[in-house]
C-alpha cells in the first residue's frame, strides 16, 4: 500500500500505517519525506446508509467546512481511486477520539464548544454543497430499513411514534449527520476537530442537535445525557444563543428516540455488509447484535414518555 499511496500523493513517504477506528472507511496515517503528517481516508467495500457521500463529495464538504471556519483537518487532496476505491488526504490531527477515554475526564467547556461548532456547520449555505442529499427524512430511513431485508417491528414502531411528534417545520440546514463522540478529536483544552463527514446532508437542525443524546454515544457515562460529557443545558443554551433555534424538550426527546432507530438500522446494515461479502469483517458481523440494545432503549424511552 505504501507504493500505491506514494503514487497517489506524488511524493515519497517515510511510512504508511493503517490505523484503527472508523466504522466504514479505511484510514492510513502517512508520513511524507518532507515532514508532513497526513491521514488518507479510503472507501470500504460498502456503505452504512443509502445516502452516504462519495469520497469526492465528502472531500468537498470538508473543504466547505474549513472555509466556514469549522474546526476540521486541513483538506489536502482528493486522490481518485487507489486499487478501485476512492481516497482523499487530509491533515493528521493529534488528540483523543476514543469515546470511552474522553468521558472519563472530559475537558471543561467541551459542551459549549460543541454547540459553537454545530452552529458554524449549520450556517454553511446549502447552495455551497448542491450535491448533499436533501430528500424526505422518512423516505431515507425506510429505504435504509428495507435494505436490512428482515423484519424489525420495534424499529418500525419507533419510526411511526417519532413521525407523529416531529413537525420538521424549520428551515433546513447543512447537517454533519453523525455529530457525536467518536467523530471528535479532543485535546486537553477541548475540541480540536470534527471528523467523518460521509453522512452530511440537508435536514432539520434538530436532527444533528439531538444526535449526541443517544445513549450509545455516552460510552457508559449515562448520567451525562450529552454524549457522556455534560448535561444538555449548556449545549442547548449556547446553540440557541448563536442560531435562534430553541428546540422544545418534548421534540428533542422524540429526536433521541429517532436517533436510536437510526443507529439500530445502521448497526443492522453493517452486519449486512459482512453477510453480503461487501466487506468481510468480524466487527461488522457482530454489530447487528447492538441493534437489540437500541430497540430496547427506544421502547423504554417511549414507555417513559407515556
Amino acid at each position: 500500500m505504501k507504493d500505491l499511496l506514494e503514487a497517489a500523493l506524488g511524493t515519497r513517504l517515510d511510512g504508511a500505517v493503517q490505523v484503527a477506528g472508523g466504522a466504514s472507511k479505511e484510514a492510513w496515517k502517512v508520513d511524507t519525506a518532507d515532514g508532513r503528517r497526513l491521514l488518507v481516508r479510503r472507501a470500504g467495500g460498502g456503505v452504512i446508509h443509502e445516502n452516504t457521500l462519495s469520497l469526492r463529495d465528502e472531500f468537498e464538504t470538508l473543504v466547505a467546512a474549513r472555509d466556514a471556519g469549522v474546526r476540521v483537518p486541513e483538506p489536502v487532496a482528493y486522490l481518485g481511486e487507489i486499487e478501485g476505491r476512492e481516497a482523499f488526504a487530509m491533515e493528521y490531527v493529534d488528540g483523543e477520539t476514543i469515546g470511552r477515554r474522553i468521558v472519563r475526564n472530559p475537558p471543561a467547556g467541551l459542551a459549549v464548544q460543541l454547540a459553537e461548532e454545530l452552529a458554524r456547520i449549520h450556517a454553511i449555505a446549502p447552495e455551497r454543497l448542491p450535491f448533499l442529499p436533501a430528500g424526505d427524512l422518512w423516505d431515507a430511513l425506510y429505504a435504509d430499513l428495507d435494505g436490512v431485508e428482515e423484519p424489525h417491528p420495534a424499529i418500525e414502531y419507533g419510526l411511526a411514534w417519532c413521525r407523529g411528534r416531529l413537525p420538521l417545520e424549520r428551515a433546513r440546514v447543512v447537517s454533519h449527520g453523525d455529530f457525536r463522540l467518536g467523530n471528535f478529536v479532543v485535546g486537553p483544552d477541548g475540541l480540536v476537530a470534527v471528523l467523518d463527514w460521509e453522512f452530511a446532508h440537508v435536514s432539520d437542525p434538530a436532527e444533528d442537535l439531538a444526535w449526541p443524546f443517544v445513549r450509545a454515544w455516552r460510552f457508559g457515562a449515562d448520567a451525562r445525557r450529552l454524549g457522556g460529557i455534560d448535561d444538555v443545558e449548556p449545549y442547548l443554551d449556547r446553540y440557541a444563543e448563536l442560531t435562534g433555534h430553541s428546540i422544545p424538550g418534548e421534540e428533542l426527546y422524540a429526536w433521541e428516540v429517532l436517533g436510536n432507530c437510526k443507529w439500530a438500522i445502521g448497526a443492522l446494515r453493517q452486519t449486512r455488509r459482512h453477510l453480503r461479502g461487501e466487506d468481510r469483517d468480524v466487527e461488522y458481523a457482530i454489530l447487528g447484535r447492538l441493534a437489540a440494545e437500541m430497540e430496547y432503549e427506544l421502547l423504554d424511552l417511549i414507555a417513559k414518555a407515556a
